[in-house]
């Protein structure tokens, strides 16, 4: 696990990003996840993140269902399957068990998190699929950038050229960039 922190402050969002073998959030697997606690004006709080090991078949067999798209990546396939041997234990609980410390100790225990990242409900699938304790502590409601993205793009024809990293915490922090692009563009 690593973990670092910047101060005491209360977040108000936990970013997530998680790099999994493909998109099917019961046939897939998370292989790596980031978290960002930030303030409402996205400063940094403190920051985790973890490799989740996963079995070298699933791995291997999952990755070819989305072909495509890592061999568009193939940097990140390559990195992602190198990470793997050194993931936490298989079961993904001692990340669980990590992520849940983490929010116990930057936000507040009787609020539940709000959750904000780029396409953040896939995400979310993983998490209730694979984390069921953790995602009973977030609330229902999501910060997603995407939809920010969809309507400065469709309406606006402005557009944010997020890096396309495929890691964790190099997409978090792109998406917090995002939507400060975003929100720079309103006037009140």
């Amino acid at each position: 696990m690593v973990y670092t922190e910047r101060m005491t402050k209360r977040a108000k969002l936990l970013w997530v990003d998680l790099e999994m073998t493909g998109l099917d959030p019961v046939q897939d697997r998370i292989l790596e996840v980031a978290a960002i606690a930030t303030d409402w004006d996205f400063t940094e709080i403190a920051k985790y993140d973890a490799v989740k090991a996963v079995g070298r078949g699933i791995v291997e067999k999952r990755m070819m269902v989305g072909k495509d798209f890592w061999d568009k990546f193939p940097k990140v396939r390559d990195a992602l399957k190198a990470q793997n041997t050194s993931g936490k234990a298989k079961n993904g609980r001692i990340v669980e068990n990590e992520l849940l410390e983490f929010i116990d100790r930057h936000f507040d225990a009787d609020t539940p998190v709000l959750l904000a990242g780029n396409s953040i409900h896939q995400d979310r699938k993983f998490i209730e699929n694979e984390w069921p304790r953790l995602n009973k502590r977030l609330h229902y409601r999501m910060l997603d950038v995407s939809a920010w993205k969809v309507v400065f793009d469709g309406k606006y024809d402005k557009r944010f050229a997020k890096p396309e990293e495929h890691r964790a915490i190099d997409d978090i922090r792109g998406s917090i960039m995002e939507l400060k692009y975003y929100l720079g563009k309103i006037r009140i």
